[in-house]
């Protein structure tokens, strides 16, 4: 079956980490570009972190965590992560990840040939 699997979500206090997970099964991730989405209730669906295929060499951040998220792929695994560090509560939302062969940190769904379901993440005290 081929699909996205995001997990590692939950509730967190202000200040604390998570690391969310996206791991692929039926397709070999290495050679897709991956971006972590994210949509807050009632608002748009925001781009927060992209990192490109097979190495990694490139990765872009969005302003708003900037300094505090890290995006990472372990082609072994099949898997890309992000660290969230310094969470604040306006990082609450659902986070998605999605994967695209040809293209690389674009912002159009149908652009995306796979996308997880979704993982909530929760940044209260």
């Amino acid at each position: 079956q081929v699909q996205l699997v995001e997990s590692g979500g939950g509730l967190v206090q202000p200040g604390g980490s998570l690391r969310l997970s996206c791991a692929a099964s039926g397709f070999t991730l290495e050679y897709y570009h991956i971006t972590w989405f994210r949509q807050a209730p009632g608002k748009e669906r925001d781009r927060v972190s992209c990192i490109s295929n097979n190495s990694g060499t490139y990765t872009y951040y969005a302003d708003s965590v900037k300094g505090r998220f890290t995006i990472s792929r372990d082609n072994a695994k099949n898997t890309m992560y992000l660290q969230m560090d310094s969470l604040k509560p306006e990082d609450t939302a659902v986070y998605f990840c999605a994967a695209s062969k040809y293209l690389y940190c674009v912002d159009t769904a149908r652009d995306y040939a796979y996308w997880g379901q979704g993982t909530q993440v929760t940044v209260s005290s």
